[in-house]
């Protein structure tokens, strides 16, 4: 791919996307004592992912974004412990879990890289 020239262009972003996509999907399902609880926290959380990324890109700030990206990857593992709570609880399938859970670590991975990518230019800015 070419150059970065919105958080849209990014693939963590694109794939946080549809991580939301698949929470709305699979969190439907859940019970409706649910819809203020479980499932709400589990959008919530699933939606504060690629928002977190897209505000932070937006502050044109190596510190900043990373700050952001590590925001994202909180809001990750609020989602990550959420989905499990939900499986333990016999409200999502162990194909609807697997297949959150292989995107949710697609996720954490380049979250990770590129949290490291941004706070390895911002330190070299600052040397």
């Amino acid at each position: 791919m070419g150059r970065v020239r919105t958080y849209r262009d990014l693939i963590v972003w694109q794939r946080a996307m549809e991580l939301v996509t698949a929470v709305y999907s699979a969190s439907q399902g859940l019970p409706r004592s649910e819809l203020y609880g479980l499932t709400g926290q589990m959008r919530r959380a699933a939606v504060s992912v690629p928002s977190n990324i897209a505000e932070g890109y937006a502050r044109n700030s190596d510190g900043d974004f990373a700050r952001f990206l590590r925001m994202a990857c909180g809001s990750l593992y609020e989602l990550q412990t959420q989905v499990e709570i939900a499986q333990r609880l016999g409200y999502l399938t162990a194909n609807v879990v697997e297949g959150m859970t292989g995107l949710s670590a697609e996720v954490e991975k380049m979250l990770s890289r590129l949290i490291g990518k941004v706070s390895d230019h911002h330190g070299a800015q600052d040397a």
